[in-house]
């Protein structure tokens, strides 16, 4: 028998270990244990949007904020406590990250469905993945499996997480972080088809950068001035912000991107072909979209015996 070089035991176990990992995820995972899962969670997201659309992008960045600290494990869902500081009060989240209400109603109606068995990290991949769906996006099988964290990290949110005046080369490096290449990263920019921004965050893009529409920059001064009016909010896709569609791209490619880091996908780059692509092709970035976001799910999940299943998503057990 041939013996294996150090470096083949390595690649094997590195693969192996890559295998387990989308191995314990599964699409099927509830499929016994708790059957209407899906069903629950469709119903709250669409009570819920039907409420206030803006909730479908806020309940997608939400997954987006647990996923890129310590990967998907629902530690952006944790409360503070005397002992414990979470990720509410990070930079990125603090007085923004919204939604955490419908987490806890979905959950609820979950527990008393079938107690104890599926997690809030499972939770809010399946809440994002309708959100986008009841908003006119695509949809896509939402691998499921993970546990629930029994910490979070305040500065993995302040620091892994990249801000509207982001760079394209920034861009491209947390994302690479992660294990996200430059398309997924332009594809999952397109979450910005929905939500609304506050005016402190694209000010100075309105206000001082060429490479913006004129009238465009005129229309969000009205409602974002110079000074004051920090909280004021606009949407991020000036053409339909509460359809999940592909107008985005067409903003950028007519310079209206909102946050400085949106033109920077449309600005010159590398990103520009797709960009460009993803503007007059709508079910290829739909396509790229749901396959992204199945990969930004897969994210480091803790499995098998590593983290729990939380009863209140809100704190530890």
């Amino acid at each position: 028998m041939a013996t294996l070089s150090y470096k083949s035991l390595a690649i094997l176990a590195l693969s192996l270990l890559v295998c387990s990992v989308q191995g314990q995820l599964s699409t099927s995972f509830y499929q016994k244990t708790c059957p209407k899962l899906e069903t629950i969670v469709r119903s709250v997201m669409s009570q819920a949007i039907t409420k206030e659309a803006r909730m479908g992008a806020s309940i997608l960045r939400m997954f987006f904020h647990d996923c890129f600290v310590n990967g998907c494990d629902g530690g952006i869902l944790l409360d503070d406590t005397a002992t414990f500081t979470g990720e509410k009060t990070a930079g990125p989240n603090a007085n923004s990250v919204r939604g955490f209400e419908v987490i806890d109603t979905i959950k609820t109606q979950v527990e008393a469905s079938c107690n104890a068995t599926v997690s809030c990290a499972d939770i809010l991949a399946l809440a994002a993945r309708d959100g986008v769906n009841l908003l006119g996006g695509p949809t896509w099988k939402v691998p499921l499996g993970r546990k629930d964290a029994l910490t979070a990290s305040l500065s993995g949110a302040n620091s892994n997480l990249p801000g509207p005046g982001s760079s394209l080369s920034t861009l491209v490096t947390m994302f690479s972080a992660q294990g996200l290449s430059a398309r997924e990263m332009t594809a999952l920019s397109g979450a910005h088809t929905i939500g609304q921004a506050r005016c402190l965050f694209f000010r100075n893009r309105i206000f001082n950068e060429k490479n913006i529409n004129a009238s465009f920059a005129s229309l969000r001064q009205q409602t974002c001035p110079q000074s004051g009016g920090d909280n004021t909010l606009a949407p991020i896709d000036v053409q339909s912000p509460t359809t999940f569609d592909n107008a985005y791209y067409v903003d950028l490619v007519n310079k209206k991107g909102l946050f400085h880091s949106d033109q920077e996908l449309f600005n010159g780059g590398s990103q520009d072909k797709l960009v460009t692509q993803y503007s007059t092709n709508a079910a290829l970035f739909a396509s790229d979209f749901a396959k992204a976001m199945v990969k930004l799910g897969n994210i480091s999940p803790l499995t098998g015996k590593n983290g729990e299943v939380r009863l209140n998503c809100r704190k530890v057990n």
